[in-house]
């Protein structure tokens, strides 16, 4: 039986404000408020909301309809503090069980690309903050859009994840088809979930264009097109921003309508829906896939050269994370959310030369190299602040320190495994011994009984 698995991504920008070379060093606030409001009440009003109400239905409505979500953190707090009716609208559809939320990095950044500990220390801030808000630690991740390669794979399975979300590209697959779970080639234990790329366009890029061959698409036709698939094809994956649903593709399309309908039509054709963790638990792996380069779900390349393109992008990139180190022995909040925030992946787009992102939305930005001086501005008070913070200490002193905090929480860590280890034997020992317990004080009480016997006679 065929199963759909249906995801959405939510991440809002942070949008910075206009930063002068003259305010290096006398202003540490680098955000337009008033931008981030705006942008986000927009989004909320035309998007967010509305499609999240039609999911909350289509879940009353239809019992077999599940969909999964991830969350930026950086996304969060700005829903926390503009816009909470999300964050509880997702919490009530939370409640159905029938809902999963996937971990990403915190700051939705690139760390992966470049440090293991950062990408690692992201991954799990944002795992404690969906466990607080929904009650459950996540098993899958998706990183940022969907970036993926097999070193990344390894990282993330080094922390006990158990599967991963990542881009079903034609020039990675090859022959091969998306509709199977695969595997990390580097670490076999995880699993992997690829995007259907047409199934999935269809909807988030497509559907309102009156000029697409597919035009309009209907729900039968769409459920037609994934059962049409062969009969041991049985995994579609269908993934995409939640901001497909009302912006990228605006309500007037009735693009909802069309969402709602889905679950009858899947239903009509034996159609299943799944979570991506059901997804994991349900299908083995056919095989590993190779993915020694980047890959994303970002423009006809699918690889990370719309964040990394050219050498503006580059040398932030690079001087961004020569701190990042350092920000993680910091214990200063205001700086770490600020580290957050200047991880984000949006910072290194809009300085995008690449002609396909020539109508990019960058904000105030006129075009990249303003993009790229307003950035690096900012980085400068930043970097400056990190090391601020530490005062005289040199790389090679703080290197110490940092192999020492390593070496240190390894070492707990294998500790805390040896507990574990020990407490598991001795539960299993314990429950063999009560019964020969049991066995020796019925002996001692046959011997007094017998001996009483004796001194009355």
């Amino acid at each position: 039986m065929k199963t759909i698995c249906l995801y959405f991504e939510i991440h809002q920008i942070t949008h910075l404000k206009r930063y002068r070379f003259f305010d290096i060093g006398t202003d540490h606030y680098y955000y337009d408020d008033y931008a981030n409001e705006q942008s986000i009440n927009y989004i909320v009003n035309n998007s967010y909301m509305p499609a999240l109400d039609t999911l909350q239905e289509m879940l009353d409505t239809a019992p077999g309809f599940k969909v999964a979500f991830s969350i930026s953190g950086v996304g969060m707090e700005q829903l926390e503090m503009h816009a909470p009716q999300v964050i509880e609208k997702l919490q009530k559809m939370n409640e159905t069980g029938r809902v999963e939320f996937l971990t990403e990095p915190y700051s939705h950044g690139l760390a992966g690309l470049v440090n293991e500990e950062s990408f690692k220390r992201d991954i799990e801030k944002m795992s404690d903050k969906i466990q607080e808000c929904f009650g459950k630690r996540p098993t899958v991740v998706r990183n940022s859009s969907l970036i993926y390669t097999d070193e990344i794979g390894a990282q993330v399975a080094s922390l006990g994840y158990k599967g991963m979300l990542t881009e079903g590209a034609k020039h990675v697959l090859g022959w091969k088809s998306p509709h199977y779970v695969y595997n990390c080639n580097m670490a076999p234990n995880l699993k992997l979930l690829l995007r259907d790329v047409n199934l999935s366009d269809d909807i988030s890029l497509r559907f309102s264009n009156t000029s697409w061959p597919g035009y309009p698409l209907m729900a039968d036709t769409y459920m037609n097109n994934i059962a049409s698939c062969p009969a041991e094809e049985q995994v579609v994956n269908i993934f995409m921003e939640l901001t497909a649903l009302g912006i990228a593709q605006p309500l007037s399309s009735h693009i909802l309508d069309f969402l709602k309908a889905l679950p009858s039509q899947a239903s009509e054709r034996g159609i299943e829906w799944a979570t991506p963790s059901e997804v994991l638990e349900k299908f083995d792996s056919v095989g590993s896939i190779d993915v020694p380069d980047t890959l994303s779900w970002v423009d006809e390349e699918r690889d990370c050269s719309v964040w990394l393109g050219n050498q503006m992008q580059q040398e932030a990139f690079n001087k961004l994370y020569s701190v990042a180190d350092r920000l993680l022995i910091a214990n200063d909040p205001r700086l770490l959310q600020d580290w957050d925030y200047l991880q984000a992946s949006n910072n290194f787009r809009f300085m995008t030369t690449k002609a396909s992102n020539w109508n990019i939305d960058r904000g105030i930005y006129d075009g990249p190299f303003d993009a790229f001086t307003n950035y690096m501005n900012i980085l400068g008070d930043f970097i400056s602040r990190v090391r601020a913070l530490y005062g005289g200490i040199d790389n090679e002193e703080l290197e110490n320190m940092l192999t020492t905090i390593t070496n240190q929480t390894k070492e707990i860590e294998k500790q805390q495994k040896e507990i574990e280890r020990l407490q598991a034997k001795l539960a299993k020992v314990l429950p063999a011994e009560k019964p020969a317990k049991k066995s020796a004080t019925k002996k001692t009480t046959t011997a007094k009984k017998t001996a009483k016997a004796e001194a009355k006679k």
